[in-house]
């Protein structure tokens, strides 16, 4: 390829020089002159004689003269001088348009010989022009919600000057919201672009008035201005406001319809249908308002609808909302506060507190016989009522309180004249004017009770079939009664017999009020077949009278049982086996089928039946006595098995049957055993079967030891106490009776354990009891109540608890009266809400002093004042107990303070007591919303801070269990404010946090969480979904801004040039785009092309000429349908591909039709211009001309051609020569041209040739490609032949020590000198070569001229990057710190260029996907972070990009990869993955050992627990009692009945333990604290502790049944310092002598004090499950019995040193502690060693607990 290309070189090197040979005489040289535009007619523009080296003379001689291809001759030569003038006026736009350069071509055509010069003229621009806008006012419309940096495109302004003449700069008039950016779109064009700098508010400045100023860089500098005007488009940005936040009003009850009560006013600052307000109620407004108000929703007039009423509602707080109609809506808020005034509208009402009691005839006068009270619902003077009564009737109005009267009897009565009177009563009021109301009152006089019942038969007789239906009816008795009222109302009983020693009551039962019996199950014959009833009526009169009535009820038989088949038994199995011999005959036995019927008579009587056999004709069965015979002899033909199945059948109805089936094996022998087919079938599974049974037996038998073991256990403990270990005290025989021998556990039956009661008392003293109760139910405590169960009063304690615990902890029980009072015959009383039917509410009998049976004997009962009955008095005690549950909210609404009033009436006589509950509120309600979700609207133009109501949650509860806080979930964009009303109502409100972006997201969902107050704290939920509104803030974007494309000229109509594509973020309209070209779009292009608006299709509309334009620069925006529009814009250009459509046009410029013979080829005869509009190869032309002729044609330069001789003329042979000149084309298909001309031959001299000019001087850019010309000399010769053949040379010569030939060389024809190699700028930038012309002549003239060369510096150098050095594999590696914060310096990348000036200045950038966390300098090159880098970026590698770019045309740029590395994450990552494996074999081999150790402890604690327990069984019960009593305690025991229990109660918050102390009543004896622990979160126990010591409730000497046990030695942990003393659980802090310990953190089970030394700390971990009611059981009993031992133990001279441990064996359900118990023996106080002295204590044993089971876990360990 090398020397295929070096041939081609030097054969085109041959042609070129063959070719300047031959136009040596014709195109010698070639000059450029520079003018400016604008030039006055006549001026000068250059010495054109001196430059082509012409005589003044010659000028004349030779005919010159200048052609102009542009077709106007702008120059012309003034022969006198030589030189070239301007002939006319020369405009540079208007000729060469925005081209930077401007030359105007010149020929200068010289005869005789005939010459060609070619003269550039370049047009020199001028700042002539102004920069100025097609529109000198423009208006633009923004809306308000614009974002901040939205851009808005403007016109661009034009300037037909180039160069620094050429617009610069655009500037903007000062604007606070706007400023101006220029785009730069690559192709010299700048578009300045209006940038929202500010956020606009158009309440505060509606219209932007800007001024835009575009300059250019003309010396002076020119301009030109456009007008722009903003206008702000409103949105709906500002809420309505009212003028108050509240109105009051007053207005009376009895206002008419249509009264105005008062009018809002609500303003909104935005514009049009945004300012519009429209006014209306709140969203959550009750519908009782709305029935009664209506509001103008244009005025803003609140009108009254209805009918006010003072008593149903005296005030009315109203929500008014004013919207506007902007989108989305904006409100605001006030609210109405509306008082109703009372007017004297409502009659007294006159009610009956008591329906009027039937009086006595023989009632005395005072009677009362009916309470009344007065009520008139009207308030103040209107309210206050009066009665009175009709005179001449014995009765009169006493009042009692307030409004209540009672009808008492005021004379003598008399039933047989009047049985009743109609006593009217009249009430009025105090009004203006007053009201009044009658009401009569019927008064029954009543009779005595002087007739028993009396039975319509005395003796009843009844059948009833068995099995019948439990509750059927067995018959109805009838008694009648000749008194009235309550004398003649009779109850029927059954009175208590048994029948076949069974209770009658459980047979049947009797309906007291109307006398039936009814079966309590179904009676069966066969058990029982009469028995007889006694019924008993009895009257309801005072004394009561009865008679009694027998009734005999006899069992009618049904056939209700099988036939039972007692042989075969069933036992065999369900099919019988028999044998016969083959030999038998007919009549033959073979078995009989006995059965049976439980029933009698005929339902017994049995039949047989052969229901299926094999062979039907050998077998029979008779009837009644179910043996089965032979028919017949038996054949060898009979099969050897036979089965039959035998049906028996009862006599009954319906009839009952039962089958039984017989295989009867037919033998041939008589004593061969027949075998059981049963055990063949049973030989296969035999050893599976007994595998089976022996795990099944052996499961049992373990299970059932297992669960006897412990009960026998469990109740031996539980009896121990009182039994056996009294044997001390039995075998004594002194007369010191133990006060502590009648112990006892009471807990309740009714379902799980709520309280336990430790009962102790002497059997000759009054016996007290104390109680602790507790609470299933409570979240925070199992202790929620302590009270005494006798009469001692408990109001500290209870005082204590009711400050200390949650409200929701109280459960009050039967005896749980908070508090009561008695004035003035009104009890007051207290009671929580929601507690449970039965509750007692307060001792009703015992505040009013009356016994049982006067309550009953009067009657008590309670009357309220409402419809609802709340509460019921007991008539076994006498309290006021819980009839119906309350629900305080339901009754007292959100009122602070809910109180029950009701009354109670007494009869004989009748007698009215006040009664006030005040129902306490528990948080038993959850705050509500009364929507589920709520949907609001809010614009993404939204400012932060707009504030949006929310929905008020609703919590019937009141005080501290109301509603208290709002919680909204987490939101970038949204926050919760509280805003309170005046009446303490908190009102939740949205604010908006942040601007939204509703292309970032569109919708947010949010959970508002209504918190209470109570505990535990309740809650409700609303969801509030908030739709982003789109506004239009986003403009159009096309894919590409610019776009490049081709057409083909003449293409047809509707061909499509592209297709554009436009997205736009927005929503809806605001997301529509519609596409249009630019309105600055020149008319020519709409002439041509089109867009289609919905598509963005172009397509051609006009016919497309490349000759007139073979580029268009089309702008076309993509438009929004917003409001305001937005806009983008896309820059499309249109390239038209040339067709051959023009035919080359041939231009004679010059001919000579004469030529002298002796003419040397080459001789120009001709020059020709031939030029085709057409471009590219449609555009090259072939010129040709006959080849049978001596001359040739070739093109001089670019359109122009000269013809020469080509070969030796002979005039003489051919004196006249016809040339046709063809020109072709090079299109498809091609297009040609022809000219002829007529040339003769004549005879003609030579000259010498000479240089055009002296010296030249040539610029070229480096790196020029191999073989490019450099410059054309030219020389010419005045002679003719061949004396005017020049050829040109180099002069030898070094340039930098090299030859100058290595550099250049020269076409000896043409002149051109081409460049031998490319050129470098760095390493020479100028350098001259000597080049001489010789003509052909004898001798040879020659002469020389320099050629000055300057090399042009280019950009060909890329930056190199200089430090740091770039490894070898290409990429540089850095580290940077996790921890580095921004600003990071990470290192600095220097690079160098070795090009000079502008070409060399260096710009850094950074890219790569993690560019976004580093930014370099732009011209340091110090990479530095962008920001601490998050943790989930320190992966490991931060791969970057360093783009060096330097400032050259076209730029040149180097990029470096950068990868940097965070160095801790990988150290990290590694450790993380080298420890992985090992952590996971460790962790698989922890887990099998964790469970061979656990399975091992489970085994081991199993079997120690009942040795433990089962040992100290029998040592507790026996032999350490006695000793103790051997022991001389006898004394000691008698000093305890001195002693007094007291109950300890801790005050300090939440009740934490409870004491039981016994001790002495000196003050200076020490007491103990069995204190329990409390840290589990489960605990089952939450004690009470004494404020400031103790609070004590006496227990007055109580006494306890329970056996004598020996005391107990002091455990060694109780002679420990304060502060080293070890508790049961973790690290404790004792509080005083009495050594109360306070766990502070939880532990694990540790080891023994003695072995852990001084300040171990040692105890059991927590229960891992909640324990059953048995565990619970048990440990209450223990503690029980502790509690005896711990009172037998207390002497006179207790010390507190040597408290002994009485925690032992007490489990405390759910808590962390396990108490210990010390086996050792206490040895008398008299006989004390000193401490130094004791012998070292045994360590006390840990009763065993689930939780000391459990195995110490890994984190135990730690």
């Amino acid at each position: 390829m090398t020397e295929r290309r070096g041939s081609g070189s030097w054969k085109r090197h041959l042609s070129w020089c063959f070719f300047f040979l031959l136009l040596w005489n014709n195109a010698e040289a070639q000059t450029r002159y520079s003018v400016p535009e604008e030039l006055n007619v006549g001026s000068v523009v250059g010495n054109i004689a001196k430059d082509l080296g012409l005589k003044i003379s010659e000028l004349y001689d030779r005919k010159l003269r200048i052609a102009s291809e542009s077709g106007k001759q702008y120059f012309s030569v003034d022969l006198g001088k030589g030189e070239m003038v301007v002939n006319e006026r020369i405009d540079r736009e208007r000729l060469c348009g925005q081209n930077a350069n401007c030359l105007l071509p010149v020929q200068v055509i010289i005869e005789d010989p005939l010459q060609l010069h070619r003269i550039e003229v370049e047009i020199q621009d001028i700042n002539d022009n102004y920069p100025h806008f097609l529109s000198t006012d423009r208006s633009l419309k923004i809306a308000e919600s614009t974002v901040p940096g939205m851009r808005f495109p403007l016109e661009s302004a034009q300037d037909p000057d180039v160069g620094s003449n050429s617009l610069k700069s655009y500037t903007l008039s000062k604007d606070e919201c706007f400023s101006l950016k220029v785009k730069d779109l690559g192709d010299g064009r700048k578009i300045p672009e209006l940038v929202l700098e500010k956020a606009l508010d158009r309440e505060k400045k509606a219209v932007h008035q800007l001024l835009l100023t575009a300059l250019d860089g003309g010396n002076p500098v020119r301009s030109g201005t456009s007008q722009i005007n903003i206008t702000v488009l409103d949105i709906n940005d500002n809420n309505p406001t009212f003028d108050k936040n509240i109105y009051k009003v007053n207005i009376p009850e009895n206002s008419i319809k249509g009264t105005t009560v008062v009018k809002v006013d609500a303003t909104d600052l935005d514009e049009g249908p945004n300012g519009e307000v429209e006014y209306s109620f709140g969203e959550h407004t009750a519908e009782a308002v709305r029935s009664l108000f209506y509001i103008d929703s244009k005025t803003g007039d609140l009108i009254l609808y209805g009918e006010l009423d003072f008593e149903t509602t005296s005030t009315y707080n109203i929500e008014v909302s004013a919207k506007d109609k902007g989108m989305p809506e904006m409100e605001g808020h006030c609210t109405v506060q509306i008082d109703v005034l009372d007017v004297n509208d409502n009659s007294p009402q006159i009610v009956l507190t008591s329906k009027p009691s039937p009086v006595r005839e023989d009632a005395p006068s005072g009677t009362v016989v009916a309470l009344i009270s007065a009520r008139d619902v009207d308030s103040g003077a209107n309210g206050k009522v009066t009665l009175q009564t009709q005179p001449n009737v014995p009765f009169i109005l006493k009042p009692t309180f307030s409004n209540d009267y009672s009808l008492v009897t005021n004379g003598v009565l008399d039933r047989e004249i009047f049985p009743e009177y109609k006593v009217e009563i009249t009430a009025f009021d105090s009004g203006s004017p007053s009201l009044s109301s009658k009401k009569t009152i019927p008064v029954q006089i009543l009779d005595v009770n002087d007739n028993p019942p009396h039975f319509t038969d005395r003796s009843y007789k009844v059948y009833m079939k068995e099995n019948n239906n439990p509750g059927s009816i067995i018959c109805s008795v009838s008694a009648s009664d000749l008194d009235v009222g309550e004398n003649a109302k009779i109850s029927y009983s059954i009175i208590d017999s048994k029948a076949q020693d069974i209770p009658l009551s459980s047979y049947v039962y009797i309906n007291s009020d109307n006398g039936s019996i009814y079966t309590m199950h179904s009676f069966d014959y066969e058990k029982m077949k009469v028995f007889q009833i006694q019924v008993q009526a009895k009257d309801h009169g005072s004394p009561s009278l009865s008679s009694n009535a027998t009734v005999h009820v006899f069992i009618l038989d049904q056939n209700d049982n099988a036939p039972a088949v007692i042989y075969p038994s069933a036992v065999l199995g369900s099919v019988s086996h028999q044998r016969m011999p083959r030999s038998a005959k007919a009549g033959h036995l073979v078995t009989k089928v006995t059965a049976v019927d439980a029933d009698s008579g005929h339902n017994a009587w049995i039949s047989y039946r052969l229901a299926e056999a094999t062979d039907a004709s050998l077998f029979s069965v008779n009837l009644h006595t179910g043996e089965v015979r032979t028919k017949r002899s038996v054949s060898e033909q009979d099969d050897s098995s036979q089965r039959l199945l035998i049906e028996i059948k009862d006599n009954g109805e319906p009839v009952q049957s039962t089958t039984v089936t017989v295989d009867v094996l037919i033998e041939d022998g008589f004593h061969e055993p027949v075998s059981d087919y049963r055990k063949k079938s049973a030989e296969i599974s035999k050893k599976s079967g007994k595998i089976t049974l022996y795990l099944i037996i052996s499961l049992a038998s373990v299970s059932l030891l297992c669960l006897m073991t412990f009960f026998i256990l469990l109740v031996k403990c539980a009896r121990g106490s009182r039994g056996s270990s009294s044997c001390c005290i039995r075998r004594s025989e002194s007369g010191y009776k133990n006060p502590n021998r009648n112990l006892q556990i009471q807990l309740n039956t009714d379902g799980p354990i709520k309280y336990v009661e430790v009962l102790g008392g002497d059997m000759m003293s009054q016996s007290q009891s104390f109680g602790s109760y507790l609470s299933p139910m409570s979240e925070f405590s199992d202790f929620t109540l302590v009270k005494p169960s006798s009469t001692t009063d408990f109001t500290d304690t209870l005082n204590v608890l009711d400050a200390s615990l949650p409200d929701s902890t109280w459960k009050f029980e039967s005896q749980q009266c908070l508090c009561f009072e008695i004035q003035a015959s009104e009890l007051l009383y207290s009671v929580a809400e929601e507690s449970k039917p039965g509750t007692t509410v307060g001792h009703m009998s015992k505040d009013l002093g009356m016994d049982i049976r006067s309550i009953v004997h009067r009657q008590l009962h309670i009357v309220s004042e409402s419809n609802a009955k709340y509460f019921e008095v007991d008539s076994t005690s006498g309290a006021l107990v819980i009839k119906e549950e309350i629900d305080r909210e339901r009754i007292c609404g959100l009122s602070s303070s809910c109180h029950i009033r009701s009354q109670i009436l007494l009869q004989n006589p009748l007698e009215m007591h006040h009664v006030t509950v005040e129902v306490v509120d528990v948080n038993d309600n959850a705050p509500v919303f009364q929507t589920n979700g709520t949907s609001l609207e809010v614009s993404e133009a939204a400012a932060p801070g707009t504030t949006f109501r929310l929905e008020s949650a609703y919590d019937p509860d009141v005080g501290v269990n109301s509603l208290r806080s709002y919680i909204l979930s987490p939101s970038d964009c949204f926050v919760l404010k509280m805003d309170m009303k005046s009446d303490g109502t908190k009102l939740p409100l949205l604010v908006l946090n942040k601007p939204l972006d509703r292309e970032k997201q569109s919708a947010f969902r949010l959970i508002l969480t209504a918190v209470d107050g109570g505990k535990p704290e309740k809650s409700g939920t609303t969801l509030i979904l908030m739709n982003v509104l789109d506004v239009n803030d986003n403009a159009p974007e096309f894919e590409k801004p610019m776009k490049r494309v081709s057409l083909l000229e003449n293409s047809p109509v509707g061909t499509l040039v592209a297709a554009l594509n436009a997205s736009d973020a927005d929503h809806g309209l605001n997301g529509e785009i519609f596409y249009s070209f630019d309105k600055f779009t020149p008319s020519y292009v709409l002439k041509l092309f089109s867009v289609d608006p919905l598509t963005g299709e172009i397509t051609v509309i006009g016919m497309v000429d490349h000759e007139q334009a073979h580029v268009y620069d089309i702008t076309v925006q993509a438009r929004d349908r917003g409001t305001p529009a937005m806009e983008g814009s896309c820059n499309i250009k249109v390239e038209i591909i040339d067709v051959n459509d023009n035919t080359p046009v041939i231009s004679i410029n010059s001919l000579s039709h004469e030529l002298s013979e002796d003419v040397s080829p080459g001789t120009v005869i001709a020059i020709l211009s031939i030029r085709d509009e057409d471009a590219g190869k449609n555009g090259e032309v072939n010129v040709q001309i006959p080849f049978e002729l001596p001359f040739k044609i070739s093109s001089s330069y670019e359109g122009h051609y000269t013809l020469m001789t080509d070969g030796q003329l002979d005039r003489e042979t051919v004196a006249e020569y016809t040339i046709t000149v063809t020109a072709t084309d090079s299109g498809s298909p091609p297009r040609s041209s022809q000219e002829s001309f007529v040339v003769r031959l004549s005879d003609v001299n030579d000259n010498v040739p000479v240089f055009s000019q002296p010296s030249y001087s040539v610029d070229i850019a480096e790196n020029n490609a191999p073989n490019a010309p450099l410059l054309s000399v030219s020389a010419f010769d005045p002679d003719v032949g061949e004396n005017s053949t020049l050829s040109f040379s180099i002069v030898e010569s070094n340039v930098h020590g090299y030859p100058v030939s290595s550099f250049v060389y020269i076409n000896p024809e043409k002149g051109h000198i081409y460049t031998m190699r490319a050129l470098d700028y760095e390493q020479m930038n100028v350098f001259q070569v000597v080049v001489q012309v010789r003509d052909q002549g004898s001798p040879a003239h020659a002469s020389n001229a320099t050629v000055h060369v300057f090399i042009i510096d280019q950009n060909d150098h890329s930056p190199r990057l200089l430090y740091p050095a770039l490894p070898p594999e290409g990429t540089l590696q850095f580290l940077v710190p996790s921890n580095a914060g921004p600003g990071h310096v990470v290192n600095r990348i220097t690079c160098i260029d070795e090009d000079s000036g502008h070409n060399a200045w260096l710009f850094y950038s950074l890219g790569g996907p993690d560019a976004g966390l580093f930014h370099i300098g732009a011209h340091s090159g110090e990479l530095r972070t962008a920001r601490k880098l998050a943790q989930d970026e320190h992966k490991g590698v931060l791969s970057l990009i360093v783009l060096v770019q330097d400032n050259g045309k076209p730029a040149l740029s180097t990029t470096v990869a950068v990868n940097i590395t965070v160095a801790e994450k990988a150290t990290d990552a590694s450790s993380e993955r080298r420890s992985s494996p090992s952590r996971q074999t460790k962790g698989s081999s922890d887990l099998s050992l964790y469970l061979i150790v656990s399975l091992s402890c489970i085994i081991a604690v199993s079997l120690l627990t009942i040795s433990v327990v089962a040992v100290r069984w029998l040592g507790y019960r026996g032999h350490l009692a006695c000793l103790m009593h051997r022991l001389g305690f006898k004394q000691a025991l008698r000093q305890r009945q001195h002693k007094d229990f007291h109950l300890q109660l801790n005050t300090d918050g939440p009740i934490r333990y409870l004491e039981v102390v016994r001790g002495s009543h000196d003050p200076h004896k020490r007491t103990h604290t069995p204190c329990f622990s409390t840290i589990s979160s489960r605990s089952d126990f939450v004690f009470v502790k004494t404020p400031n010591g103790a609070l004590s409730t006496s227990l007055s000497r109580r006494l306890f049944n329970s056996s004598f046990m020996k005391q107990k030695p002091p455990n060694n942990d109780w002679r420990l310092p304060p502060n080293q003393r070890p508790g049961p659980s973790g690290q404790h802090r004792f509080h005083t002598l009495q050594q109360r310990w306070t766990p502070y953190e939880k532990s694990r089970a540790g080891p023994r004090p003695e072995e852990a030394g001084a300040g171990a700390v040692g105890g059991t971990g927590p229960w891992p499950n909640p324990p059953t009611e048995a565990e619970q059981l048990q440990a209450l009993m223990a503690a029980a019995n502790e509690v005896s031992e711990a009172t037998a133990t207390l002497g006179p001279r207790y010390n507190a040193q040597y408290v002994p441990d009485y925690r032992q064996n007490v489990y405390i359900p759910g808590s962390t502690a396990t108490l210990t118990a010390n086996p050792q023996q206490q040895m008398p106080q008299q006989a004390l060693p000193p401490p130094q002295a004791l012998p070292p204590a045994e360590a006390p044993k840990a009763a065993p607990t689930p939780a000391s089971k459990k195995k110490a876990t890994k984190k135990d360990k730690k």
